[in-house]
């Protein structure tokens, strides 16, 4: 999700790419909630950091605390941001509360991404 807003509100300034840790494909949840907000992540793939096309970074955004822990060290001179969003994945209950936990976490990353700005 955060990949769709950065790319929405910054893909004049950056060249953005999405990693994880681990691969998991893509949530139907998450592809829900951001359709109801025009975006459409269906040809996006779930990537490893090993698997970006670049070395190097300007900027490494982590989204949750276990990525921040374990987040691999990118060689060169780069700035690390981390805001721990809630993983709605984690979630439990019914197809409802579920879509409700990603709107959640959808309405937090999009406020993120709108604001995002890195101080001089």
């Amino acid at each position: 999700m955060a990949e769709a807003y950065m790319r929405v509100y910054h893909h004049k300034t950056y060249t953005i790419y999405s990693a994880g840790i681990e691969k998991h494909g893509l949530n139907p949840f998450a592809m829900g909630v951001l359709m109801e907000d025009g975006l459409d992540i269906s040809n996006h793939t779930s990537n490893t950091v090993e698997e970006l096309p670049v070395e190097s970074f300007d900027v490494v955004i982590t989204v949750c605390d276990h990525a921040y822990e374990v987040c691999p060290i990118f060689p060169g001179k780069h700035i690390k941001i981390h805001h721990n969003f809630t993983d709605p994945s984690k979630a439990s209950g019914s197809a409802s509360s579920l879509i409700l936990a990603f709107r959640k976490t959808r309405d937090e990353i999009k406020e993120f991404c709108q604001n995002f700005q890195l101080l001089s």
